[in-house]
């Protein structure tokens, strides 16, 4: 029995729009939730969010059953921890604070099997290969695997067009909050010069054949990306959807008491 068929793989081979919604409560129960909500993926935060490895785990657990596909996004991008989230049976990595060529290379690497990689030969005893139960997991994994890098600062910027020869990565995806911290304008995700740069680099990325990425909250914002050409595109935060839902809520009912 060969790796399960990573849908989302297949979306970024068919040259799919897809949205999605960041994941920082680092729970289960708002992670099933979210779930249900129909994105087409969704993001287990590691970098910003409370989340280790148990959690992840759990979490993948709790989506086994969504019809989301399912990113997380390490901490670092360091080997060890690559493998083991892809042994808790995530398929799509996210990668943050790329800045070099080599860094890509190094991050396709861990999540290669030997000969062409570094990543450990553990699987059986993991949800990766259902425990065992698919047992050409190790032969056929890497074809399942989807490596998204993140470029969040002038040095990546610097560096993208190297990046983007590096076979391996399905996606490259803009920090849009760190860009625009980096080049000067922090919290001003808006500033034209910042909005030049995202652009420039999402125009960049799909003429290298790669899917361009972003994260937007606000749609002006969603709508100008995707008139760049964002493809992959996390139009939502749990966190910060809860929050609206709830002070919009609340305000609405505390001005009519009697």
């Amino acid at each position: 029995m060969p790796a399960p068929i990573n849908t989302l793989k297949q979306k970024f081979k068919a040259g799919d729009t897809t949205f999605g919604c960041w994941l920082s409560f680092a729970e289960t129960a708002p992670a099933e939730v979210i779930g249900t909500a129909g994105f087409d993926w969704l993001v287990i935060d590691a970098e910003h969010a409370a989340n280790d490895i148990r959690s992840i785990r759990n979490q993948l657990m709790a989506l086994q059953a969504s019809p989301s596909s399912v990113v997380v996004r390490v901490p670092v991008g360091e080997p060890w921890i690559i493998k083991q989230v892809l042994d808790a049976g995530a398929q799509t990595i996210l990668v943050p604070m790329v800045e070099s060529e080599e860094q890509v290379r190094q991050m396709v690497r861990a999540c290669t099997y030997p000969p062409h990689g570094i990543r450990g030969v553990g699987a059986t005893a993991t949800r990766a290969s259902w425990f065992s139960d698919i047992t050409d997991y190790t032969q056929t994994a890497d074809e399942q695997i989807s490596l998204i890098v993140q470029i969040e600062n002038r040095a990546g910027l610097a560096a993208l067009d190297d990046i983007l020869t590096v076979d391996g990565i399905d996606c490259v995806f803009i920090g849009p909050a760190d860009l625009a911290a980096d080049m000067g304008y922090v919290d001003d995700l808006t500033h034209p010069d910042v909005r030049a740069a995202i652009l420039d680099a999402l125009r960049r990325i799909a003429d290298a054949g790669k899917v361009p990425g972003i994260l937007a909250l606000a749609d002006e914002s969603i709508q100008a990306y995707l008139d760049g050409g964002a493809r992959f595109v996390a139009v939502g935060i749990d966190v910060i959807t809860l929050a609206q839902a709830a002070r919009a809520t609340a305000e609405r009912w505390i001005k009519r008491r009697p």
